[in-house]
């Protein structure tokens, strides 16, 4: 479960930037908060589910109390070029072709996972890192 400020935001990072599509949601009106269930489509049964409470301002830190959520992804470079033109910045680039991370805009660090390895390209082979993750 990830606590989320702005749910539309976090909704275009997860499902716009990585591809998850979401397997449900409850509104709940007496308890001021919405649950979106997201999931991807090869593994629909692993599920991320993110909690959004109406008007919240309490301040959920950094969300690396907890660790960080892994994605394995068929291209990383596709990948991480894709969520940079969202707007998005990878914190650390992929420059061994496996590895990067990104982090949603909850501060929620999300690694991710190149399925088997790519060889090293630029411009990410000579990206420096840029900020935490």
């Amino acid at each position: 479960m990830i606590r989320v400020h702005d749910l539309d935001a976090t909704l275009r990072f997860f499902k716009d930037g990585l591809g998850l599509r979401e397997t449900r949601r409850m509104d709940n009106p007496q308890g001021k908060y919405t649950l979106v269930f997201l999931a991807a489509d090869e593994t629909p049964e692993a599920e991320i589910e993110l909690t959004y409470n109406w008007d919240s301002t309490e301040d959920y830190g950094s969300a690396r109390n907890f660790g960080h959520l892994a994605f394995r992804v068929q291209d990383i470079y596709a990948t991480c070029a894709h969520l940079q033109s969202m707007g998005y910045t990878i914190s650390r680039p992929p420059r061994d072709g496996h590895m990067a991370f990104v982090r949603s805009p909850d501060l929620v660090s999300v690694e991710l996972l190149q399925e088997g390895h790519l060889a090293p390209q630029e411009p990410w082979a000579s990206m420096p890192n840029t900020g935490v993750w």
